[in-house]
């Protein structure tokens, strides 16, 4: 067994506790293994480990090792933020989009995502607890982009990610991811059917699974330090 099936062994295990702890079936979190910075054999590696799901911040680096890796049936998530001249990478080489706060961004995913793919599956990034450098649409404006998005064709809308501030301790991150578990909750109320929930991470996925995340990204607990 290599170190990144050690490693993801291991981290299955932390997310198999944490659903245990909140009462909650394993089956209903999903790990994305955040590969980004390493190459394709890091994928490679963990893709032998069983991982299926791989998530990639910088967009150019991401498409060139996507290349590399074509032989593999790897599903390709976008968790960095989109730009207006990386909309078209992201629509023709991905499968999810996790990182979507404006209109303008979603208008150009559904125009140029290729009728011969599926549907773009895609996340609305919010800034759930105002960060001041972290990208994401207010909470507050999050039902009407919702709406808009779900309107467009060629994408699906999911859900919601956030990446809040590190916080001290399991309370305080748990308080916070259930800031957008609120959230989430209130959109399924007013008729948006999503399931997805994307938060946690590394250092408080835990956190994250007992306040309803549906998909933790993990890195540094996979992979190592960059």
């Amino acid at each position: 067994m290599t170190t990144i099936e050690g490693n993801l062994q291991r981290v299955r295990e932390r997310i198999a506790a944490a659903c245990l702890a909140a009462g909650r079936p394993v089956t209903h979190v999903t790990l994305l293994a955040v590969s980004k910075t390493f190459g394709p054999e890091a994928v490679r590696e963990a893709f032998a480990g069983g991982q299926r799901a791989f998530g990639e911040n910088y967009i150019q680096e991401a498409v060139e090792k996507m290349a590399l890796l074509r032989d593999m049936p790897v599903e390709w998530h976008c968790i960095g933020p989109i730009q207006s001249n990386k909309t078209r990478l992201v629509a023709e080489n991905f499968s999810w989009a996790h990182t979507v706060d404006r209109l303008k961004i979603a208008e150009r995913l559904s125009q140029q995502r290729p009728e011969s793919l599926p549907d773009l599956q895609v996340c609305i990034q919010v800034n759930v607890d105002a960060g001041a450098t972290k990208s994401g649409v207010a909470p507050g404006e999050v039902l009407a982009l919702a709406r808009q998005i779900a309107q467009l064709p060629r994408l699906h809308l999911r859900g919601l990610m956030t990446i809040p501030e590190p916080a001290p301790d399991f309370e305080a991150q748990k308080a916070v991811h259930l800031q957008a578990r609120a959230l989430f909750d209130e959109l399924r109320q007013r008729g948006l059917d999503i399931d997805t929930l994307s938060m946690g991470m590394t250092g408080d996925l835990e956190a994250a699974i007992a306040a309803g995340s549906t998909m933790v990204r993990v890195g540094t607990a996979i992979f190592g330090k960059r």
